[in-house]
């Protein structure tokens, strides 16, 4: 086995990209990826850490929560999570960001690509208020790329067929699983317990 080192001995094993697949990339938000981010209520957020390492974090909410302020700019606001706010201190550090956004039913997919800034602005975060409560922060995205991703790799996965579909139980439930890898002697929580306590707090 052989590491591949160079963008050159990696682009003579996978050939030249399709003139198509350069030519789709654009700019900037047009009509077609302002509409697909209409009907997206998740996204995946990637940044990278000060490590080098990189992060991807999902984000999801209702369809369009992500605001479209012109052709060049995103607004994503921030919901309740765990507080490690991971992602935006990265984006502190290293404004780059990458956003994959997905519509459930759909194969393709919408990549973004760009950088982001922290905003507390209160017009903003009052635009994006969800039953009277306020995102903390908002990002505001400036777009370089944009480009509709092929539907090969949710069409191998059948990520939306009904077979697809994982019980539950096949996996142990989260506060378990949490447990065992703290090595906590409290109970673990249960999965409704959790389930729970999350609506409590989704915004």
């Amino acid at each position: 086995m052989a590491a591949i080192t160079s963008a050159e001995a990696l682009r003579a094993l996978y050939g030249a990209p399709s003139p198509r697949s350069l030519a789709k990339q654009l700019d900037h938000i047009d009509a077609h990826c302002r509409a697909f981010i209409a009907l997206s209520p998740f996204l995946v957020l990637s940044t990278q850490g000060p490590d080098g390492l990189g992060d991807a974090t999902p984000r999801g909410d209702h369809a369009g929560f992500v605001g479209v302020a012109d052709e060049k700019t995103l607004i994503i606001p921030d919901r309740p999570g765990n507080g490690r706010v991971d992602s935006l201190s990265n984006l502190v550090e290293r404004p780059g960001i990458g956003l994959l956004f997905l519509i459930p039913g759909f194969d393709e997919t919408l990549r973004v690509n760009g950088t982001a800034v922290i905003e507390d602005d209160v017009a903003l975060r009052t635009a994006h208020a969800i039953n009277g409560r306020l995102p903390l922060t908002v990002l505001v995205v400036t777009v370089r790329e944009a480009y509709l991703q092929c539907g090969k790799a949710l069409m191998r996965s059948k990520l939306w067929a009904e077979e697809s579909r994982v019980e539950r139980t096949r996996l142990p439930t989260m506060g378990e699983m949490i447990r065992d890898q703290t090595r906590s002697a409290a109970p673990a929580e249960s999965q409704a317990e959790m389930v729970a306590r999350y609506k409590a707090a989704l915004y």
